[in-house]
């Protein structure tokens, strides 16, 4: 009985000797590999994040550092550069005034002197002395010419000295050759011209022309030419010869429409 109790003994541990054996022997080293593979893997990967992370703070500390050492100006720095900036516009605004300022074309030295005058409107004109000359000369030319009238009878459909004129007649001739723009025939065109200025009847001056409605009531079918103190020239009608009448008749208050300018700087030849 001891003997097979011992024998028994011996089985069991060589059996369990065995069982370990296989157990070392099992294939449990591959996956270990590959195990360890992965892990060396995202070491790897750990270590490259690591060395990037310094590059990162290192950028933004030059970025830091550069924002940092910008140059400051200081009071008296900001003071100076706005007084040359005021200065530097103040002198443009000067220039650009002073080539406003003159009108017309200049010959040698550009700065010549200058006079304010109206164009038949509220904003005053800088005219040089040669501009204003021409100017004066063209209304002088339309008085004379108007003026040289007076006495010839009137013509229906007249424009000429040798047969005589009709009012609009009269006045065609006067500024044909004076003005840019042409000149309409008749009064109610005249009246009706965007290229003459109207003008208020308190603010006439000579060469204007001014209007009446004498037989039509929705057209201007008169007009004559204003030549200051309150007086125009015209032709009136037939059987009548061109006279100078007064404005501040009743009749001619009665019939009163409205005014243009013809002659202005902008628009003479």
């Amino acid at each position: 009985m001891v003997t097979m109790r011992l024998l028994i003994t011996l089985f069991m541990l060589a059996m369990a000797q065995l069982f370990l054996n296989m157990a070392h022997a099992s294939p449990r080293s591959p996956v270990n590999a590959n195990h360890h593979k992965v892990d060396s893997n995202t070491a790897a990967r750990d270590d490259q994040r690591r060395k990037r992370r310094p590059v990162k703070t290192i950028f933004t500390r030059k970025v830091k550092e550069s924002s940092v050492k910008k140059p400051l100006l200081s009071s008296v720095h900001k003071f100076k550069f706005k007084k040359k900036s005021s200065l530097e516009t103040a002198a443009i605004k000067h220039k650009s005034s002073i080539t406003k300022k003159h009108y017309g074309r200049h010959r040698g030295n550009p700065v010549e002197e200058t006079e304010e005058l109206t164009a038949g409107a509220d904003t005053p004109l800088r005219l040089s002395k040669a501009h204003r000359a021409r100017y004066q000369k063209a209304r002088e030319t339309a008085m004379n010419k108007l003026m040289n009238q007076l006495g010839k009878p009137y013509q229906w459909g007249g424009t000429s000295p040798r047969t005589g004129f009709d009012c609009s007649g009269l006045v065609w001739y006067a500024y044909k050759d004076l003005v840019k723009f042409k000149i309409p025939r008749t009064a109610n065109e005249m009246y009706h011209l965007r290229d003459a200025a109207s003008v208020k009847r308190d603010e006439l001056e000579k060469g204007d022309l001014v209007f009446f409605r004498i037989h039509s009531r929705s057209a201007a079918d008169h007009v004559g030419v204003y030549l200051g103190n309150g007086k125009f020239i015209q032709s009136p009608r037939s059987g009548k010869d061109i006279q100078v009448s007064a404005l501040s008749d009743d009749y001619w208050q009665r019939h009163y429409i409205g005014a243009r300018r013809m002659v202005t700087p902008k628009t003479i030849r």
